[in-house]
């Protein structure tokens, strides 16, 4: 029998969204955030045969979060697949992540990019958020896919691109409204609006739930 895991001693917030909507630019918001709080921060990246997203975020980090809590995770098929079906890659690397800082306190893991119905199974994510593009169009929440539906925190990003794609933020605001029961934040990680709602979003949600 396989010890019990030990990731259950720290929290974990899952991030996910399509590719290209934004959640590594929004992880380089939030990371320096919750550093500047006293938080020890680990971070997974899933992609499907590459380290590339992980590459991509030590050296965004480098200064701020320890190399080695910087991870990425192969999962060799959809990217879904690592987070939901079968989350053991995930869970191992934070238990390995807890081997060498058995103080961290929390733990951000990004999913591949994937669709609207990619979810976070809940022994991986205490908490999750899943973030789309106004550049995808502004009919993706009334879409009611279970990504959006579903996740405790729904974030629309790169409002600053709806002008150039006629996305109506109006829309997107009030159709949002009408599918979740949860919150949601619009976001434009290049001017850093929205960022500070989603940080406390996180800390209120996880650590101090």
């Amino acid at each position: 029998m396989n010890p019990t895991p030990t990731y259950r001693d720290v929290a974990t917030v899952g991030i996910g969204g399509p590719v290209g909507s934004g959640k590594t630019s929004l992880l380089s918001e939030l990371v320096p955030r919750l550093r500047e709080e006293g938080l020890e921060v680990g971070v997974i990246a899933n992609d499907i045969l590459t380290q590339e997203d992980a590459n991509r975020l030590r050296e965004r980090f480098a200064g701020v979060v320890p190399e080695d809590l910087v991870a990425g995770v192969e999962t060799g098929a959809c990217p879904h697949t690592g987070i939901r079906e079968d989350p053991s890659m995930n869970l191992q690397q934070i238990d390995a992540f807890l081997a060498e800082y058995p103080g961290l306190d929390l733990v951000l893991v990004e999913s591949g990019g994937d669709n609207l119905a990619a979810t976070f199974n809940p022994e991986l994510a205490d908490y999750w958020l899943y973030v789309i593009s106004v550049a995808e169009g502004d009919d993706i929440p009334r879409k009611r896919g279970p990504g959006v539906v579903d996740c405790d925190l729904l974030v629309i990003n790169k409002t600053d691109l709806a002008p150039y794609v006629g996305a109506d933020l109006e829309v997107m605001t009030r159709d949002a409204r009408e599918v979740r029961d949860g919150p949601f934040v619009l976001t434009n990680c290049k001017a850093i609006d929205g960022i500070e709602a989603v940080h406390e979003h996180i800390v209120e949600g996880v650590l101090f739930a």
